[in-house]
């Protein structure tokens, strides 16, 4: 596997987002720039089951974003840290910070929500990939962010065969701040559906086949002026570990 490197940019109030570059250096592949989801980080999501090998190997340079409050970034305890959308403003401050001009954007979960508003932010894409979202999933994030911060708030309170339970123990695997992730959770922001019409680069919605956490993803990709549904295995939690993942954003972003 091509050599990790890991680098800082400063963001929003002066926090330390680490970025973990995998591939070509500097301008000796075509940059993607990977957003993980809630709880985890550019580590599991990305390195751990190969996904970005596989990028790398295909002449990719896999650029993977730990956000605020996970992974080897800063997880600050002051409520002025998480202003409304600071995802969407770090992941613009790590694309000027590290000068990319042309690159693809790829997203799983959170990092598919923060991918979307990026986009109608500013961000400009070639293309991009959308893993683990539905429809339903870019709106109404207060019920969906309430079942989480329930989870942080009941921590210790929560058993085997509570709904909060899966949740529970994936935090506890990732050693996740819960005060600094429960106060992210409610700096997240709402895409109304009539705003995919603005995101017109071709588009991947990539999901499990019985991952529907996040609503319809065929929904989604027929909502986008040039969106594409691709299937892969697994639950919203498992589909991250397959083969397949990795394989279907590598088809899509070398075609």
């Amino acid at each position: 596997m091509s050599e990790q490197r890991v680098e800082f940019v400063e963001s929003v109030g002066g926090a330390k987002l680490a970025v973990h570059r995998i591939g070509p250096k500097e301008g000796g592949g075509r940059p993607v720039l990977l957003l993980h989801g809630l709880f985890s980080s550019a580590l599991v999501n990305w390195i751990k089951f190969g996904h970005a090998a596989k990028l790398a190997a295909a002449g990719f340079e896999a650029i993977m974003l730990d956000l605020r409050a996970h992974g080897q970034s800063d997880a600050p305890h002051d409520p002025a840290a998480y202003p409304s959308d600071v995802l969407v403003q770090d992941a613009l401050k790590v694309v000027e910070t590290l000068g990319l001009a042309e690159f693809d954007l790829c997203g799983f979960s959170l990092g598919s929500r923060t991918s979307v508003r990026a986009v109608l932010a500013g961000l400009t894409p070639r293309r991009l990939v959308l893993g683990g979202m539905g429809l339903e999933g870019l709106d109404k994030w207060e019920r969906r962010s309430s079942f989480f911060i329930g989870a942080i708030d009941r921590f210790e309170e929560i058993k085997r065969g509570d709904p909060e339970y899966v949740a529970q123990q994936f935090m506890k695997s990732q050693k996740v701040d819960r005060v600094a992730t429960r106060l992210l959770l409610q700096s997240v922001d709402d895409t109304r559906a009539e705003q995919l019409r603005e995101i017109t680069m071709p588009t991947l919605v990539v999901c499990g086949a019985e991952d529907d956490d996040n609503g319809s993803a065929p929904d989604l990709a027929a909502a986008l002026p040039d969106g594409t549904y691709v299937e892969v295995p697994g639950t919203h939690m498992s589909s991250v570990t397959k083969p397949e993942l990795g394989d279907a954003i590598v088809r899509f972003l070398s075609a």
